[in-house]
């Protein structure tokens, strides 16, 4: 009896850690793993196809959960669906270049962008909401920039996939705030807006199209790309209900090391000097960055503790 009592506070965390790491692991290994295995579909089918699917999957789910009065009333104003249908572009563009990235022997690139990502969040957030950059956030952020610099200049290119990742979905996460909506309806929404053209793109094709024309085992897998993309959103939302902000920021970087590792040892991509030098920093901004998360979140928590016990 007390042993149930001890362990019942925590049995939320667990289960939203668990979920984490699911979601995770989901889009860090599953994903690759996934599109390279119909990579010898044309990526803008791929991309039909996954519009398609999430849209059934996650009708389904809200339907029978909530029904779709929720929908409605999730949407709730021409404004909010107006910010929805910016928030579907931004996700559009962040999906069709990662398929591709898979597809084209890229996810090393891909993996960069990933962890570049939450660097550039505190950047966003310090253009458009005003928010202030600590010591670290700010050496956080040169850092990384110079990690990204010394990949231009040593490969004399740049990094369009390791840029437009992080910026695409970086500007989906700020605008995506501003529609205050439950994160499964809103993909659901997002997908929904984009479901009419993915569809009919998918039809015009008929037997041009891999689909049912290529047998049961494509149909089934390309069938898979709504699970592969919905699950892992369910996961998240639910995981990030029960555990602080810290927690899921920490995990997050499961993602792009997976990516970075499958990449490498898995699909035999190159990793050259400047691949090095562009990670070692921004590997480095991360620590400083997590590290700063982490003081300022036990700060807080400490503040808390203080004024619960004033007030008692």
């Amino acid at each position: 009896m007390t042993s149930a009592t001890a362990t019942s506070p925590r049995s939320p965390q667990v289960a939203g850690f668990i979920a984490a790491l699911g979601a995770f692991l989901v889009w860090g290994v599953v994903n690759p793993l996934y599109f390279k295995a119909v990579s010898f579909v044309d990526p803008v089918e791929i991309m039909a196809h996954r519009i398609v699917w999430t849209v059934v999957l996650l009708g389904g789910i809200v339907l029978v959960t909530q029904g779709f009065g929720a929908i409605v009333r999730a949407v709730g104003s021409w404004r909010r669906l107006g910010i929805l249908a910016v928030t579907t572009v931004l996700i559009t563009i962040n999906w069709s270049v990662f398929i591709y990235a898979v597809v084209n022997n890229q996810l090393v690139a891909s993996s960069l962008g990933y962890y570049i990502n939450p660097l550039l969040n505190v950047v966003l957030g310090v253009a458009f909401l005003g928010e202030r950059l600590s010591r670290r956030q700010s050496a956080a952020v040169a850092l990384a920039a110079v990690g990204v610099l010394s990949l231009i200049v040593l490969h004399g290119s740049l990094p369009w996939i390791s840029l437009i990742l992080p910026l695409s979905f970086g500007l989906y996460g700020l605008i995506r705030k501003k529609a205050t909506i439950d994160p499964v309806i809103g993909l659901l929404v997002e997908t929904a807006l984009i479901f009419p053209v993915c569809l009919g793109y998918l039809l015009w094709l008929g037997s041009d199209g891999i689909f049912a024309t290529g047998g049961l085992g494509t149909d089934l897998l390309l069938m898979l790309s709504g699970p592969i993309t919905g699950v892992p959103m369910v996961l998240f939302v639910y995981s990030a209900q029960r555990l602080n902000l810290s927690t899921v920021g920490l995990l997050q970087y499961i993602g792009p090391t997976g990516q970075l590792l499958m990449g490498v040892l898995l699909f035999g991509e190159s990793f050259t000097t400047g691949h090095a030098i562009a990670f070692a920093c921004i590997w480095v901004a991360l620590v400083l960055y997590s590290a700063d998360t982490l003081s300022l979140h036990r700060a807080d928590q400490r503040r808390r503790r203080v004024a619960e016990t004033a007030s008692e």
